[in-house]
């Protein structure tokens, strides 16, 4: 077994290691820090986030430092400003033995010209995000020519959030006889992308599967009817009385609804989204890493770069568009060794998905009962019990006297019987008459013949060539109609429209709230669709392709034309 002491550290970063408490590699750092200790290698690491890569990359890197040299030797880029500052601080930790080294982070949301100051005193080590590092390139005010070390952290990341040509540029201007270290959690086209273009022979280090879910983490499944999500949150909540966790959404406004619900409703929750100022972001993130906060919950761009190592569960709350998502999602629980849970509410159309996710994570999903009242009461009351057992009585004693005065006509198990009904009523009377959530899983084929679910059909005039993707189409949705318990079901995406399907009691709220819809300036057009196809010897060619008697938007049509001489006709993401 491979220890801190056999990779050949220097003594300096064992003693560091040893204070911060680190007994034995984790498997990343076990395989990572012997090949890069050997030095003239580039390297790409797949693992999941919170499996300690930071160590893995950071202490062979500050073994091997020339702290005689007062230039930028190592360069490392992260997606966030919160995982900037971590990587910062875990290098300064790491180091505390090695005085001469200096780790400069580079960020966004901060005072540049302070950054540009330390900066000047030269960094042997600067952590960046994309933006700020391109901004302070351009300016002329780092040099990283001669760097020895380019980090990618959480490249799938970085590429996610857009930040494709802030690293091109970036990289442009580090030398070629850099060794470059990429790390992320999966290994997508764009990730693969980078690596065949800017790397040379990287080896490639697996810990886990490739693109699988962790092992440490159980993946739980509940189905219920849509306008039932937040109900089944709450249950899922109470029934888990010792629950940290996070809560995601897929839109901003839906994170400040559930947010607002479970406040009203007594929880000790808050949200997290792109409305919020750098300071109350910060704020609300300490918060909930001091655990002066039990729920967070957030949109996915939002929780980017959050590290908690101890969540117990993470609930998604809806299912993402894209299976990786759900792989960073439930990537935030069962870290640093410790079990997680995972768990995913969603209606009958999304089945389909669960099976797809099982397929990506190598991972069984347990489909589960949402708890009913009576499981919940006990649940709650015997973690009360447990509390009680473990409280301290101390600051109470000068009162105790008045108390045996007070209660010395009930006998012990009335006291007892009192006690805990103070307590619980509240509870008791939420769940004595609770309704049944759960829907039973069954068939397409099935469910269409009971009836219960109809969908209309709806023609909308964005599509491909203007960059939208399935889950874009989904947020406009949303957004529109401002409905979280919409059910949304078949959508197709074509080059100059698309095709959506919404549960049937919406349509009239579907096409009154796109009237005065509009992205980049150019209103957009929704109609219904025509219930059946025309028959194969009818339709035109146009038809047959559109599926719709849509001619006004069709290829080559007069309003296609009229859009190519626009010349602001690309969609902007950042509209979601």
């Amino acid at each position: 077994m491979i220890t801190f002491e056999s990779t050949g550290l220097k003594p300096e970063l064992l003693q560091a290691i040893d204070e911060l408490g680190f007994d034995q590699p984790m498997p990343i750092q076990e395989k990572v820090i012997p090949v890069l200790l050997k030095g003239d290698t580039d390297l790409i690491g797949l693992a999941q986030t919170g499996t300690g890569k930071t160590a893995a990359f950071g202490l062979p890197l500050l073994n091997l430092t020339d702290l005689s040299l007062q230039k930028t030797q190592a360069l490392i880029l992260c997606p966030t400003r919160e995982l900037c500052l971590q990587i910062a601080k875990d290098l300064k930790s790491y180091s505390t033995h090695l005085k001469e080294v200096n780790i400069v982070a580079i960020y966004g949301g901060a005072d540049i010209n302070g950054q540009i100051r330390e900066l000047k005193h030269g960094a042997h080590f600067i952590v960046a995000t994309p933006g700020r590092m391109k901004d302070v390139l351009e300016r002329g005010k780092a040099d990283i020519s001669n760097i020895r070390w380019t980090v990618l952290d959480e490249a799938d990341e970085m590429l996610n959030m857009g930040f494709q040509e802030e690293l091109n540029a970036i990289l442009e201007q580090t030398p070629e006889s850099k060794n470059m270290l990429l790390f992320s959690a999966t290994m997508s086209k764009e990730v693969a992308s980078i690596a065949s273009g800017y790397m040379k022979d990287p080896i490639e280090i697996v810990v886990g599967q490739k693109n699988t879910g962790s092992a440490n983490v159980v993946h739980d499944c509940y189905m219920v009817n849509a306008h039932d999500r937040y109900l089944a949150l709450k249950r899922i909540i109470d029934v888990n009385p010792d629950l940290y966790g996070l809560v995601f959404c897929r839109t901003r406004m839906e994170t400040k609804e559930v947010a607002a619900k479970l406040l009203n409703d007594g929880y000790n929750a808050d949200a997290l989204h792109g409305d919020l100022s750098q300071a109350q972001r910060d704020m609300v993130m300490q918060k909930f890493r001091n655990k002066n906060l039990q729920i967070l919950v957030a949109t996915d761009v939002a929780a980017r770069g959050l590290d908690v190592t101890d969540l117990t569960h993470v609930i998604n709350y809806n299912l993402p568009d894209d299976i990786e998502i759900y792989t960073h999602r439930s990537g935030r629980t069962g870290r640093a060794g410790k079990e997680g849970v995972s768990v995913v509410i969603i209606h009958s159309k999304e089945q389909y998905k669960i099976h797809q996710i099982e397929k990506v994570i190598n991972r069984k999903f347990n489909w589960k009962k949402v708890p009913g009242g009576s499981e919940i009461c006990e649940k709650q009351l015997f973690s009360l019990i447990d509390k009680v057992e473990k409280v301290d009585c101390t600051q109470i004693e000068p009162f105790l006297p008045r108390i045996y005065e007070k209660i010395e006509t009930l006998s012990r198990e009335e006291i007892i019987k009192r006690l805990f009904s103070l307590e619980f009523n509240r509870i008791f009377d939420y769940y004595k008459n609770a309704p049944d959530l759960n829907k039973v899983a069954v068939s397409k084929k099935s469910e269409m013949k009971s009836g219960k679910t109809t969908f209309n059909r709806f023609f909308i005039s964005i599509g491909t060539k203007d960059e939208v993707t399935t889950r874009d189409l989904i947020g406009l949705i949303n957004d529109a109609v401002e409905d979280r318990n919409i059910e949304i079901g078949k959508i197709d995406l074509m080059k100059s429209f698309s095709f959506f399907e919404v549960d049937s009691n919406y349509t009239d709220k579907i096409l009154n709230s796109f009237q005065h819809v509009e992205v980049s300036g150019r209103k957009i057009v929704v109609e219904q669709a025509q219930d059946r196809k025309p028959s194969a010897s009818s339709r035109s060619k146009k038809e047959k392709f559109r599926e719709g008697k849509f001619s006004e938007y069709g290829k080559n049509s007069r309003r296609d034309r009229e859009r190519k001489g626009s010349k602001d006709r690309k969609y902007k993401k950042s509209r979601w």
